[in-house]
């Protein structure tokens, strides 16, 4: 899809209801469904975070840019994701983190950067991560600057392509609390995107293709 066409779309995309549970449990391993009820992480004192859902231009279509972490001692070790992290005494709220930590890791300037609207935050249980989505727009195709101690690769996913349902599939992966578990994930060239990241994916595809 041309990004001039998608951004005459983006006043329906604001006015979906978002679709929020529903759209996680979707692309949620069966393992971690009770975990997207509130009344389960309420004590545990979640750390905050926030992510970048950033849209832009390549080649005049549109594309949604997300990271492949580096390997480090941690449970998000080399995992496909949004540009985010955690929230920063130097933030002012949580699309302030979203927009800090986009800068950080992948070079991209709060100023290039039109923050349309949140999504449903969504738990991660194994690092006790709260994680707050924003859907942002770049008018021009960004230069990025990838942080090498922090990002290994950029993806560029054309829009067509995420809201192809052809890309989602089961599949069985290693995690943190199973060695072998079935998981539904997108899959697109030689990547596959699982957990938090597919979880919130789905929401902000459904809400897309509700607005089409």
């Amino acid at each position: 899809m041309k990004f001039t066409d998608f951004l005459n779309y983006v006043p329906k995309i604001l006015n979906q209801e978002l679709p929020a549970l529903n759209a996680h449990a979707k692309m949620a391993p069966s393992e971690r469904i009770q975990s997207l009820n509130p009344d389960f992480y309420k004590d545990s004192n979640p750390k905050q975070s926030a992510v970048m859902m950033l849209f832009y231009p390549k080649q005049e279509q549109t594309h949604l840019i997300l990271i492949r972490r580096n390997e480090y001692p941690g449970v998000h070790s080399a995992q496909i994701s949004f540009p985010g992290g955690q929230v920063d005494p130097v933030d002012v709220d949580l699309k302030d983190t979203a927009l800090r930590e986009t800068y950080e890791e992948i070079g991209v300037t709060p100023a290039e950067i039109d923050v349309v609207m949140p999504f449903s935050q969504i738990y991660i249980p194994p690092s006790n991560f709260l994680v707050k989505p924003f859907m942002g727009l770049a008018a021009q195709t960004p230069v990025f600057v990838p942080n090498p101690d922090e990002v290994t690769a950029l993806i560029e996913l054309p829009l067509d392509v995420f809201l192809d349902d052809s890309i989602v599939i089961n599949t069985e992966m290693k995690t943190s609390y199973a060695q072998k578990i079935a998981v539904p994930a997108f899959k697109f060239e030689d990547y596959i995107v699982w957990g938090a990241t597919a979880m919130i994916m789905s929401e902000l595809k459904e809400t897309i293709k509700n607005a089409l």
